[in-house]
């Protein structure tokens, strides 16, 4: 049974949220603030996925996200009242993988959860090892390396490099990148693909800066220089 944590400070947001985990299937963990929810993980290894309020007591959910990528690449939804553009693009920029805003439907967001549970164990399955130049990215491990040295990278970003390298040279626009990563049903906009493309470039150096090529008034593709 897969432990989802639920880090919020609204009792009836907990309960609700427990509730429909465990209809489906899963252990909830609830932390009633951050600094609890950075605690339960720290002593949860196999925790498969977080759920994360924004504004909590003590440690917000920004930070708590930010903590966690520090160490881990599980992925994070941000369940949050606050509906602004910024909210949404800090969120994302601290690692986040989704952002949903309350009020919102407990069933689109189990679907959500099991969106990203399934891409992240898709990614897992895989066997293919792409490597262009000094990069190479290991499916079956779920890592990038660079320069013989690992990268960090979140669940999106992750999907990102892997979706170009797949396939060098073509236009990805960024609606294919929005649907295809985040789902159709996602309901935010196309600068939150420019908001995970600019960190993976930032990420990946002077690698990132030299392939990872934005084609103005199109999208994103991946440009080899030279021979792998």
């Amino acid at each position: 049974m897969k432990k989802i944590l639920v880090a919020d400070d609204e009792e009836l947001i907990r309960r609700l949220v427990s509730d429909f985990l465990v209809q489906e299937g899963y252990e909830p963990l609830l932390a009633v603030d951050g600094d609890e929810a950075l605690a339960i993980f720290a002593e949860t290894p196999d925790i498969a996925l977080m759920i994360l309020d924004i504004m909590m007591p003590g440690t917000d959910g920004w930070e708590v996200c930010r903590r966690v990528r520090e160490t881990s690449q599980i992925p994070i939804i941000m369940l949050s009242a606050r509906s602004t553009e910024f909210d949404q693009l800090t969120a994302f920029d601290a690692g986040a993988d989704d952002y949903v805003t309350k009020p919102c439907s407990p069933s689109v967001l189990m679907k959500r959860v099991a969106a990203l549970l399934r891409r992240g164990a898709g990614a897992t399955e895989e066997t293919e090892v792409m490597a262009i130049d000094d990069l190479k990215l290991d499916s079956s491990a779920h890592e990038v390396w660079l320069d013989g040295q690992s990268i960090s990278l979140t669940l999106k970003e992750y999907s990102i490099l892997q979706k170009l390298l797949a396939v060098p040279g073509r236009v990805f626009t960024r609606e294919q990148l929005l649907d295809d990563i985040w789902g159709f049903d996602f309901d935010g906009d196309v600068r939150t693909v420019d908001s995970h493309v600019a960190r993976l470039r930032t990420k990946l150096g002077d690698w990132g800066a030299q392939h990872i090529k934005t084609i103005y008034g199109a999208g994103y593709k991946l440009e080899v220089t030279k021979d792998a």
